[in-house]
């Protein structure tokens, strides 16, 4: 039985995303009722501007973007890659690529058709911060999706057409209705919210008062 859905905006190319997915997990893995909790992964653009077909190392993003020179912005993701690697992440930044997301989105989409759309997501956050593959790339977008369980010739025909771009966008916008404007951001039930890659402490308590509220509700007479 479900008690607790909890609902998650995140971009495949955020640092701080891959954190909080991973400081979540390591609540749940604490968390007593966790048979009891469903996660919704949902799209979000961090960039939804970013020109496609443009590819830029992300260090040179962030150059033009702060104004910065290389050694700040290496000072800079130090931080994050260090937050990441005290929880089993090793973070390449250097190495990434800032494409427009939207495609490696569709393709989460049809994972959760198929049930796999927490391995997809997952899988195109591993190859973008730790493995520093590139998402907007058809053959790679293929590989990854053949690597959690979907078929090849689906994928090829989704990325060739417009197959769940109105999922892509209908994520975002209900994102904005619930006015968020930056990601990870984490809904419980509609009820709590958790905005950034918080510490695992934040989202157990969230946890135990989410279930704790919806059996309360549940309880009450009607």
């Amino acid at each position: 039985m479900t008690t607790v859905r909890v609902e998650v905006w995140s971009d495949v190319v955020c640092p701080w995303c891959y954190l909080g997915k991973r400081r979540l997990e390591h609540a749940l893995e604490r968390f007593e009722h966790a048979e009891e909790v469903e996660v919704v992964w949902r799209s979000f653009q961090l960039d939804p501007s970013f020109p496609k077909g443009v590819r830029q190392p992300v260090p040179e993003l962030l150059m033009k973007k702060t104004g910065g020179s290389r050694d700040q912005v290496r000072a800079m993701t130090a931080q994050v890659t260090s937050l990441a690697a005290e929880e089993g992440l090793a973070y390449d930044l250097e190495s990434s690529v800032m494409v427009n997301t939207i495609d490696a989105h569709r393709l989460t989409h049809l994972a959760k058709k198929y049930g796999h759309g927490a391995e997809a997501h997952e899988r195109l956050l591993r190859a973008q911060l730790i493995e520093g593959q590139t998402l907007d790339d058809t053959g790679t977008l293929v590989r990854l999706g053949t690597e959690v369980g979907l078929p090849e010739e689906e994928i090829r025909r989704v990325l060739a057409g417009g197959d769940h771009i109105d999922d892509v966008e209908a994520d975002i916008r209900e994102a904005r209705e619930l006015g968020v404007s930056g990601v990870p951001f984490f809904a419980l039930n509609r009820t709590y919210a958790i905005s950034g890659a918080q510490p695992a402490e934040m989202f157990l308590s969230a946890l135990h008062t989410a279930r704790e509220h919806a059996r309360t509700s549940a309880a009450e007479p009607r």
